[in-house]
């Protein structure tokens, strides 16, 4: 049996084997740049909260906040781990969704950056099968963005 640690280590080589792999294949990397009208507190804690995620999205969410934690989102069709949180700064995931190959994970990273009373949210997903491009990138802006400015408003 793999003891937690053994088991986060094991993730974080993978992650990191992941990202690597992505850098190295520019096309398949989503970078988005999206302003709120709410703090970057509030922001983390949106997409960090089970509640709030399952109030602005609409869908259920099951979301444990500690580093190496898992969370299932927009019931049950995503999941990872939270491999890096900084705390209304940065969330770093490891993120597939149910239909991807076991244990197959791209990373999702969101950096918050305060900006007068709003937050500009800058979005980079690597490490996903390519031919996925075009449809993650709609996904988050109809999935995430929009569904945030709406609760925001």
């Amino acid at each position: 049996m793999m003891t937690k640690t053994s088991s986060l280590t094991a993730l974080l080589t993978l992650v990191l084997a992941t990202f690597v792999v992505a850098q190295n294949d520019r096309s398949i990397t989503i970078h988005q740049e999206i302003d709120f009208n709410a703090s970057p507190q509030r922001i983390y804690e949106a997409l960090l909260d089970a509640k709030q995620f399952t109030a602005f999205s609409g869908r259920a969410a099951e979301i444990n906040r500690d580093v190496g934690g898992t969370f299932s989102l927009f019931d049950g069709h995503i999941n990872g781990r939270n491999v890096e949180l900084v705390p209304n700064k940065r969330i770093v995931q490891a993120w597939r969704t149910v239909d991807w190959p076991e244990g197959v994970y791209s990373i999702a990273k969101f950096e918050l950056k305060a900006q007068g009373p709003g937050t500009h949210l800058i979005f980079d997903h690597v490490g996903f099968p390519e031919r996925l491009h075009d449809h993650l990138a709609v996904g988050w802006e109809e999935n995430y963005w929009s569904l945030l400015r709406k609760y925001f408003q």
